[in-house]
């Protein structure tokens, strides 16, 4: 029968004692730990911090008090002795009590979740001392018991990394089916079966041309301002071949005035009656109109910083995956304004908003808005009026516009539907592998089972 006692931490972990100021000469010439992520993964950085610091040599368990209980600790394996910042700490062991393959599996399970709960006031986003984990009292088997208990779980472990890379496998391949679908549709591949049926569609050259008799007719009459002048596209410039019909053209050919940045005056933490948008509200490439802030400031009813039906916000500053990402806003006028790092277009009557929204998210323009990003070593690279007022475009007849979203609108519900099911399968992975700790660590649960097989 196992034997299981109830023994604080403190009984097999020790804290390795000392601290040290940033140009101790104990610490001098060694390289830091920048950070241990979630799977236990060391990142060594050689830039010296200004913190106080702490010795870490081979074979410590080392725990990154903020992020514990997320897994953010390991064993440093390395040759050479490195220091950490005081917000890490570390711990030699006593293996003839602990496995530290088996507590680096509790320290992931629930069972510590909520033993730290309980020690640490605060909840457990509160950054964790040593003073917090080595008062905690755990049911402990002994040592043999918890080898068996760690060759059970490597054999759990290896199946769910196996499933767990299967899903991740399955959500590549549907990012690169979505990246194809729009592809397709921007190429007239989605809708070629619906030429062959609709030969007498008008020509996109004809719309086109009265786009901008329409818009030239607004700037006479004052109601829009007149466009920077765009330059003519060259035969190089076209990366793919148009079906007949269709025409190649620039963004500003399409929208009523230049692309404008939005407007970022300070956030308030209470609520106003001014809601400015987070970067959040378009990076997926939906409007999500919960990711908003506060100004304590009032903007003019008719500014231009005013949301309204059918306008498109680009991301004009992000990060180098989601610069230039697009969404629409199809919500009540004066709602929400939108921040400097935005820019807004206002879609032609006569052209789909949507078309021209899944023209901006497909790989040719993504990868456009990429390659034309300023600053793209830095933090937040960034694309300018200028680089999306040239955006090339391939324009086609409304109707074929109409057609095309219609494809493609519900080729990405089956793709959302798809979408789902991983996250679903994801998540169930996640909960068998919480109920699999749950069970490691609890004894009565082992109890159950020794009792199972012995009958």
């Amino acid at each position: 029968m196992v034997n299981w006692e109830k023994t604080k931490i403190g009984k097999f972990l020790f804290e390795r004692e000392g601290k040290y100021k940033p140009n101790d000469e104990a610490i001098a010439g060694l390289k830091r730990i920048d950070k241990i992520d979630f799977s236990g993964n060391f990142h060594i950085a050689t830039k010296p911090s200004r913190t106080n610091m702490i010795l870490i040599c081979p074979n410590d368990l080392v725990i990154s008090g903020i992020n514990v209980s997320k897994g953010a600790m390991g064993v440093y394996h390395g040759n050479e002795n490195v220091s950490a910042t005081i917000h890490y700490s570390s711990y030699t062991f006593d293996t003839e009590r602990i496995s530290i393959e088996y507590f680096k599996r509790f320290l992931k399970s629930q069972e510590f979740v909520r033993l730290l709960k309980e020690q640490v006031k605060g909840g457990i986003k509160t950054e964790i001392k040593p003073k917090h984990l080595l008062q905690l009292e755990i049911e402990l088997p002994d040592i043999k018991e918890q080898e068996r208990i760690v060759s059970h779980f490597k054999s759990v472990e290896t199946e769910d990394l196996g499933l767990k890379n299967e899903l991740i496998h399955q959500k590549i391949l549907l990012k690169k089916l979505r990246q194809q679908i729009l592809q397709e549709a921007i190429e007239g591949k989605l809708t070629a079966e619906w030429r062959q049926q609709n030969p007498y569609v008008e020509p996109a050259s004809e719309l086109l041309a009265r786009i901008k008799e329409e818009k030239a007719q607004l700037i006479k009459e004052k109601k829009i301002k007149k466009q920077n002048p765009l330059p003519p596209i060259g035969e190089d410039e076209k990366p793919f071949a148009l079906p007949q019909g269709w025409v190649w053209c620039r963004l500003n050919d399409l929208i009523y005035e230049n692309p404008r940045n939005g407007y970022s005056p300070k956030t308030v933490d209470f609520p106003t009656s001014t809601k400015t948008l987070k970067l959040g509200a378009t990076t997926s490439g939906k409007f999500i109109e919960t990711e908003i802030k506060h100004i304590n400031e009032e903007i003019e009813r008719d500014s231009f910083l005013w949301l309204n039906k059918r306008d498109i916000l680009i991301q004009r500053g992000n990060s180098i995956e989601f610069v230039g990402v697009s969404a629409i806003y199809n919500g009540e006028s004066n709602r929400f304004v939108y921040p400097d790092l935005m820019m807004k277009l206002k879609p032609v009557k006569s052209i789909s908003e949507i078309y021209l929204h899944h023209v901006l998210m497909s790989p040719f323009c993504r990868e456009y808005f990429r390659e034309n990003a300023t600053g793209a070593q830095k933090s937040m690279p960034k694309i300018n009026q200028g680089v999306v007022s040239n955006t090339l475009i391939p324009f086609c007849s409304q109707t074929e516009q109409k057609a095309i979203v219609g494809k493609v609108e519900k080729l990405l519900a089956l793709y959302d539907e798809l979408e789902n099911q991983i996250s679903i399968n994801q998540t169930h992975a996640e909960q068998l592998m919480q109920a699999v700790l749950r069970e490691a660590f609890s004894p009565s649960s082992i109890l159950q089972n020794q009792e199972a097989v012995n009958a």
